[in-house]
């Protein structure tokens, strides 16, 4: 059966307060009711009408009649050793997805997924294992962050300060559902733009309409190779929207001002780390003031690749430093868990032997290779530098 309900958590705050002063107002109550479950939505997080206390009996089951706070149930938590955390979440219709919480000395990270599965086949990467399935609406988007947040103040980790887009999926393919989610994360919940980071592989009329927007949100791009026909070799889409269209666009988003701009490259031996690759790097990492994470990779099931030795990341980083770029080597969290981009997910799909448990701690999660370049590590640790002023 269809739910025909309005769900609560994807509509930005404006459309919140118009749907629920109409609904109101059609009832004959006071106006601040618009206020009080405005509260319980975007202060409280309350995970059910029901719980709106302050709100009488009568008004909860005429307000639960018409509208909904669709949340994802908790498939699979996996806690690891070094405190990372994956959620592994099951949908209305029986999709997966997942998220990851990565907690520094002064942060915690929400790392969210923006599609079940993914469609853009990129080699180094496991998320589309299973296929794409769908796009997540922007309700499920951000229900991620509702669900992350009760459960990391339930144990102890506080507070999420910042929120990326580089769980399963390619944000900017699903535009029609991250713009909004955008909106509520930074204006219903109160997340600052500059602490929600969307990454991409390079979809360049979502980044122009990010360009766009008055918020300075940031922007992570899976680079990975800094000449077009390598990068085609690893990232499918470089053969539709190329490094010089790719390059255009981030020139034009850097313009916009105070919007930080990040690469990630996987380090990959014998692949994409050859020496002369460095300075080219370099420039283009340069001619946007961009930020470069330099990843260690990790190995995936049918890739029969490994990642670069510690010196030869090491070279890659004094080129990049001596040439005046900001730099960092990623130190890869959570790989006791299965926290790549995906691959709990694929776990999870398969048939088990063993028993369903609500949670599984690094002494019982999967041991395997590891599915992705992505492993939990918090992608704003290291970006230190401070954001620039738009230009009058």
């Amino acid at each position: 059966m269809l739910n025909t309900k309005t769900d609560l958590l994807g509509l930005p705050p404006d459309d919140v307060e118009t749907a629920l002063a109409e609904h109101f107002a059609a009832r004959g109550q006071p106006s601040y009711r618009v206020e009080q479950v405005k509260k319980w939505v975007f202060e409280e997080c309350v995970p059910a009408i029901a719980g709106m206390t302050n709100l009488p009996v009568a008004e909860r089951e005429a307000l639960d009649a018409k509208f909904s706070l669709l949340e994802p149930t908790a498939d699979t938590v996996s806690r690891s050793s070094d405190g990372t955390v994956k959620h592994l979440w099951r949908l209305a219709d029986g999709e997966l997805i997942e998220s990851v919480l990565i907690p520094t000395t002064n942060r915690l990270t929400l790392c969210i997924s923006s599609q079940a599965g993914c469609a853009m086949g990129c080699t180094f990467c496991a998320t589309g294992w299973a296929g794409f399935q769908r796009q997540l609406t922007s309700g499920e988007i951000v229900s991620q962050y509702r669900v992350s947040r009760r459960w990391a103040l339930d144990n102890g980790y506080g507070r999420i300060s910042n929120i990326v887009y580089m769980g399963m999926g390619e944000p900017l393919a699903n535009r029609k559902a991250l713009h909004p989610s955008l909106t509520i994360l930074n204006q219903g919940y109160g997340v600052g733009a500059r602490r929600i980071t969307v990454s991409t592989v390079g979809v360049v009329p979502g980044i122009l309409e990010l360009a766009d927007r008055e918020e300075q949100f940031r922007l992570a791009i899976s680079l990975h190779a800094p000449e077009s026909e390598l990068r085609s070799q690893l990232i499918p889409l470089e053969k539709r929207h190329s490094i010089e269209e790719l390059m255009a666009a981030l020139i034009r988003f850097d313009r916009a001002g105070g919007r930080r701009i990040t690469f990630e490259y996987t380090m990959i031996r014998g692949i994409n780390d050859a020496l002369h690759l460095a300075p080219a790097l370099a420039d283009l990492a340069a001619t946007v003031n961009a930020f470069v994470n330099l990843i260690p990779y990790n190995p995936i099931p049918y890739q029969d690749w490994t990642a670069s030795r510690g010196e030869r990341i090491e070279a890659f980083r004094s080129v990049l430093e001596a040439r005046g770029v900001s730099v960092a080597v990623r130190v890869p969290r959570g790989r006791d868990i299965d926290a790549a981009c995906g691959q709990l997910r694929a776990t999870r799909m398969k048939p088990r032997d063993a028993a369903d448990t609500d949670e599984v701690t690094h002494e019982a999660a999967g041991k395997g290779p590891q599915a992705s370049a992505y492993t939990g590590e918090d992608p704003t640790e290291t970006d230190l530098t401070k954001p620039r002023e738009r230009p009058e």
